[in-house]
């Protein structure tokens, strides 16, 4: 099996979205139901790895960072399991820990393809690690031009591609790889049960965008540029944003697309039967 999806399709897609005026909406998904409707609500893509995988667990995304698991076979069982035999309207794309030191990630990229995937990105990412730890991880062969690499080969293969980058260098890295979809990401999200309390605000988030535009403004028509995490919680906040940096085309939602709606509406369900009165009581 292959993805349903071929690269050029994807992103013809996507530049339609784009072209009428409709933000794309990536919705990062870690199980079978939450996928399935996401896709049915009109979500552009579709994507599944490890830190979506502990979200659905109740758990933070941020364990996906731990060394509590294989975040490639997970994402690979995720998508085989739950969630390519369930979403049909769009594009499945599969987040890789692309440093993988124990995995030939070329291979895996092929067996991620066949598998049914349309797509790859980079997560998790060492993009979200800084200080003395980044640096050792860099200097001993584990860094982000390995990422690079990665989606670089699954570009090469046909496949849709898509970078979290926070630096217009890693930006420019991942775009001269051939990826398809650059998505600026602001650090770990707030709001709900288990959200960061001290993140990247929209002025910050705004900043750092600019930065990476910039260092594309001669290419900016040839990708999707979208973004991820800090204090967007709401489609409101993703607009706000606009007003401060228009030239993004979309969002990418993670607790936004399947955390915060479940604790919104499970503990409502709850509710509601509770407040049920027995008859042989009254």
């Amino acid at each position: 099996m292959v993805g349903k999806f071929s690269k050029d399709q994807a992103v013809e897609r996507l530049r339609a979205e784009r072209d009428a005026g409709r933000a794309v909406f990536d919705a990062l998904c870690g199980s079978g139901i939450t996928a399935k409707f996401a896709a049915r609500g009109g979500a552009d893509l579709v994507t599944t790895f490890n830190l979506a995988y502990y979200r659905m667990q109740g758990l933070s995304s941020m364990a996906g960072y731990l060394p509590i698991g294989d975040a490639n076979a997970l994402t690979l069982e995720l998508g085989e399991r739950y969630i390519l035999n369930t979403v049909k309207e769009c594009p499945v794309v599969a987040g890789v820990l692309g440093v993988d030191p124990t995995r030939d990630m070329r291979r895996f990229v092929d067996r991620l393809s066949e598998a049914g995937f349309d797509g790859v990105m980079n997560c998790p990412t060492v993009a979200l690690i800084d200080g003395q730890f980044r640096s050792d991880l860099e200097e001993t062969g584990m860094g982000f031009e390995l990422e690079v690499g990665v989606l670089g080969y699954a570009s090469r293969q046909g496949m849709f591609t898509k970078a979290f980058c926070t630096t217009p260098e890693e930006a420019l890295a991942m775009a001269d790889a051939g990826v398809n979809n650059i998505i600026i990401h602001f650090g770990n999200s707030s709001g709900g049960s288990i959200g960061s309390k001290s993140v990247m605000d929209l002025d910050e988030a705004a900043q750092r965008s600019a930065g990476i535009f910039d260092a594309l403004k001669s290419r900016l028509s040839d990708f999707i540029f979208t973004c991820h995490g800090g204090a967007i919680e709401t489609a409101a906040d993703f607009e706000s944003l606009l007003e401060r940096e228009p030239r993004f085309d979309g969002y990418v939602g993670g607790s936004s697309a399947e955390r915060f709606p479940i604790e919104e509406s499970v503990p409502a369900a709850a509710r509601s039967f509770k407040s049920v009165r027995l008859k042989k009581n009254s």
